[in-house]
């Protein structure tokens, strides 16, 4: 018997929020909240969405390069963890940017609210 999608994707979702997170202590390692994950149909690519506490470029930057060099060793951990699927589908990371997007948006509204006061 198979697991369903959105079953999956959300046992992806929590298992990965511990996983990216367990050895922050690691010297310049940032806090990741993993906010959405997508699994294809034919679930051989999981895109992870991620956000982090800074928007400057250089920590994004930065990010993108921790979890792409721990790649594997994320998608090893999470293997073990779930164990109800045949094959472990590729990890894309993909940092979400809906948090900076509406961040932005509730600035411009403040600013033009503060104007036609």
């Amino acid at each position: 018997m198979s697991i369903s999608l959105e079953r999956l994707q959300s046992l992806f979702l929590r298992e990965l929020a511990v996983i990216v997170n367990k050895d922050r202590k690691i010297k310049g390692q940032m806090y990741f909240n993993i906010t959405e994950v997508r699994i294809t149909k034919d679930r051989s690519i999981a895109t992870i969405f991620y956000t982090i506490l800074s928007d400057e470029k250089e920590d994004l930057e930065r990010a993108n390069e921790i979890l792409n060099s721990l790649n594997k060793q994320i998608r090893l951990e999470l293997s073990k963890k779930v164990r109800d699927i045949r094959r472990m589908p590729e990890l894309k990371f993909k940092y979400d940017d809906t948090l900076a997007y509406g961040n932005k948006i509730d600035k411009i509204l403040k600013e033009l609210n503060t104007k036609t006061e």
